[in-house]
């Protein structure tokens, strides 16, 4: 597929995206924060002492609001689920 706008030509390729709900890549995000977490919390005393204590909160906030981003996406993709279901019961 080619699309011109202007003065140029942007070919497209006809593939289809990796992950449309989300799930295994915000599951992944959550996992590294969590790696961050645990990855800094040894080091907590020397952080704070150099007043870098917020990067060990930062990567449990990113955890904690990933879970909720995880569920959101897990909840998204069951009622994809369902309607997709639904329409196929339709049809039948």
């Amino acid at each position: 597929m080619q699309h011109e706008i202007g003065n140029r030509t942007y070919i497209v390729a006809d593939v289809d995206p990796l992950d449309v709900d989300g799930v295994r890549t915000v599951s992944v995000g959550v996992g590294l924060w969590l790696l961050g977490f645990l990855a800094l919390l040894p080091f907590y005393g020397r952080l704070d002492e150099a007043g870098h204590g917020w990067w060990l909160w930062t990567c449990l906030a990113g955890f904690g609001l990933g879970l909720f981003g995880l569920e959101f996406c897990r909840r998204r993709k069951r009622a994809r689920d369902e309607l997709r279901a639904a329409a196929s019961d339709d049809l039948d």
